[in-house]
């Protein structure tokens, strides 16, 4: 077991942040393709490809260990990975109807809620947890994240407002759905660490092999195989069915900038896909190095991924044209989360 550093665990959770905040960017670039084609071809990648071969190359022997992996915990982490599934398609659509910073920021906040208090109630120890030296101070980050969440949520509320309606609603801006989608997207990708934790024997096996910190690789590759079977089942049928499944071959027509489009599509694809699979890399090295506290790291991911996604947001220029009151409270839900960022890893120090 490598040897807890919560301060390497909060800048590992980081770079998994950043990561996340800025995997689905590359979507925007692509060119002839409808949305069920670019994900499901990214999907491959985040959740099949990428997550396998980085357990190939970081865990020995892992294709022994997952022979070998015990029943109960392979299934119910293939089976809420699956679950997951659904959460994924969700999240993506709601981006088309109600913003990346929106999104982000109710799904996101609502799976560090769920997220890190599901596994304490399926497995115990809530209370336990909280009572430990520096529980308490662990919780009040936790507590502060959600604030922060709160705060970025309510500038992403009032930036909605500032914008123009008219081309709000050209752009496919549908506020109803896009918060049924997003709740949706937020409860079930608290799931996933649900399914993580599930998995986790098959990491301790992965341990035990030599894995080192890059136990996680073991249990996350299972976790994403049951994403992944749901998101391709869904979206070969609805590629058959609104005959979309031919945008990944050329016509007999096309010229070679077509080719050329197709090409650079699948290399979008692949980079979305990748940076997707490696936020979770990151979050299982981090996870390793926040020691007794690991079950904080879910929370302390999804607020880095939420900061993070704002700065994109900013870069990208989302927020340039509201109000300075709806930026100042973007501003200082920021702050407030870069506090819990630095309460929860004292804490858990």
């Amino acid at each position: 077991m490598s040897a807890p550093n919560s301060l390497l665990g909060t800048l590992l959770h980081a770079v998994g942040g950043i990561s996340a905040a800025s995997c689905y960017l590359p979507s925007t670039k692509t060119k002839g393709w409808s949305w069920n084609t670019f994900w499901l071809a990214q999907s491959i990648f985040a959740w099949l490809l990428v997550p396998t071969v980085l357990a190939w190359l970081t865990v020995p022997n892992f294709f022994s260990i997952i022979a070998n992996a015990p029943s109960k915990p392979f299934w119910m982490a293939l089976f809420l990975g699956g679950i997951y599934g659904f959460g994924g398609m969700s999240f993506g659509k709601a981006i088309n109807h109600i913003g990346y910073s929106l999104t982000y920021t109710i799904a996101i906040g609502i799976s560090a809620v769920v997220g890190t208090i599901m596994p304490l109630m399926v497995f115990g120890g809530l209370g336990d947890f909280f009572t430990k030296p520096g529980g308490s101070i662990v919780l009040l980050g936790m507590l502060l994240s959600i604030v922060g969440v709160i705060i970025c949520g309510w500038a992403g509320f009032k930036k909605e407002k500032d914008l123009d309606a008219d081309k709000l609603n050209k752009a496919g801006f549908n506020m109803m759905l896009g918060l049924g989608l997003t709740i949706i997207a937020g409860v079930l990708s608290g799931v996933f660490n649900l399914s993580l934790e599930y998995g986790q024997p098959i990491a301790d096996m992965a341990a035990e092999n030599g894995a080192g910190q890059f136990e996680g690789n073991a249990k996350l590759v299972v976790s994403t195989l049951g994403c992944f079977i749901v998101n391709f089942i869904w979206y070969i049928v609805v590629g058959f069915k609104q005959k979309t499944i031919t945008e990944f071959l050329p016509n007999k027509n096309d010229d070679e900038n077509k080719e050329k489009s197709l090409t650079r599509n699948w290399l979008l694809s692949s980079l979305t896909g990748s940076l997707w699979c490696l936020q979770f890399f990151f979050y299982g090295l981090g996870h390793v190095k926040m020691g007794e506290y690991q079950f904080a790291s879910w929370v302390l991911h999804m607020s880095m991924l939420i900061f993070f996604s704002y700065i994109v947001g900013v870069i990208m220029k989302e927020w340039k044209n509201v109000k300075k009151e709806t930026y100042t409270i973007l501003v200082i839900g920021l702050v407030v989360l870069i506090l819990s960022f630095c309460v929860t890893s004292y804490g858990s120090y």
